[in-house]
């Protein structure tokens, strides 16, 4: 399976593959395991290496009364062996210091994660901040490979297309605008609007390289939104025979730097954000590299106005290159 990184590199950009768009639309309580072993903070090392050995897992979740308080790893048990201290208590060689995702956070923010950490395994929780699952990067394999198949025969049965639409209309300027109002902090519908605009494009004709790109540059778009604004902020998104205009606009903080904001792993979010996943620094990174065109607008007085384009007849180019490359 390709590699699903949370940069995009120019290559990648032109040729993003279904697995990479899955990772941006698949929710992770799909992929993730729910039936977990979890240990208590009292449970002696000796009895749960002996869990591990039988159940064959390498970590698990340590709750106390049902909350998350700590995850302990195969590393963690083979620092007890070699320092001959198997009869403490799981809680003296647990990880406190804990990484989580959430039910409802696509794939990739939990990629992010796992590239950012380096971390072997992610608890997930639920809406109420409860223990929901666990997720692995096997996981997230076996997951993918799962909704490829399935996304592959709902295609074949649903998808329509209907690349002709502007053809039969005569006017000086034929053009289609969707809209979406994105509120602040609204993590459980993020993705929705770039979802939308994504199927909307395949259903409109567009190759699906290009929706995938579109749909990667509005879902880094919303979740700026999401997670920067003070008051939320619009998507609009205008398709014309010639060209797909993204953009992205709200009344502020604004950014105090933009040349600093386009450079990878700049970031404002709040630590709060960052526990949750989110705020790695790579969305404008992202956008710029799936786009034709990108301009960003930003200052105290007037917010953030960020402008994304995509030219079809680039696309056409594209996706000759590609088909001579297969």
């Amino acid at each position: 399976m390709p590699s699903v990184l949370p940069i995009i590199s120019d290559t990648q950009a032109e040729n993003i593959t279904k697995t990479e768009e899955l990772a941006y639309e698949l929710p992770i309580e799909e992929v993730m395991t729910e039936n977990v072993v979890c240990l208590s903070p009292d449970t002696i090392i000796r009895e749960a290496l002996d869990i591990f050995r039988k159940v064959r897992i390498s970590g698990a979740p340590v709750t106390d009364q049902g909350k998350l308080v700590g995850i302990l790893s195969i590393e963690d048990l083979i620092r007890s062996l070699r320092e001959g201290r198997i009869d403490l208590k799981v809680s003296d060689y647990m990880t406190k210091d804990i990484c989580v995702i959430r039910t409802h956070d696509p794939v990739i923010e939990a990629l992010k994660v796992f590239a950012k950490h380096g971390v072997g395994r992610l608890p997930v929780l639920n809406r109420q901040g409860d223990l929901a699952g666990i997720l692995t990067k096997g996981d997230i394999t076996n997951g993918l490979l799962k909704a490829l198949q399935q996304e592959y025969h709902a295609e074949e049965i649903i998808r329509y297309r209907a690349s002709h639409l502007f053809e039969d209309i005569q006017s000086e300027r034929t053009s289609l605008i969707l809209r979406y109002n994105i509120k602040k902090g609204d993590f459980t519908h993020g993705g929705s609007a770039s979802g939308d605009i994504k199927r909307a494009l395949l259903r409109l004709g567009a190759t699906p390289q290009l929706a995938r790109r579109c749909g990667i540059a509005v879902y880094e778009a919303e979740m700026n939104l999401i997670i920067h604004s003070d008051n939320g902020g619009t998507l609009r998104v205008e398709i014309e025979p010639q060209e797909i205009t993204m953009a992205a606009y709200d009344d502020g903080p604004g950014i105090e730097d933009v040349d600093a904001a386009l450079k990878p792993g700049y970031s404002t979010a709040t630590e709060e954000i960052r526990e949750m996943g989110f705020g790695a620094g790579m969305g404008l990174v992202n956008i710029k590299r799936c786009v034709n065109e990108m301009k960003l607008f930003s200052s105290k007085e007037a917010g953030t106005q960020l402008y994304m384009v995509m030219y079809l007849q680039d696309e056409d180019k594209t996706n000759k290159q590609i088909s001579r490359k297969d």
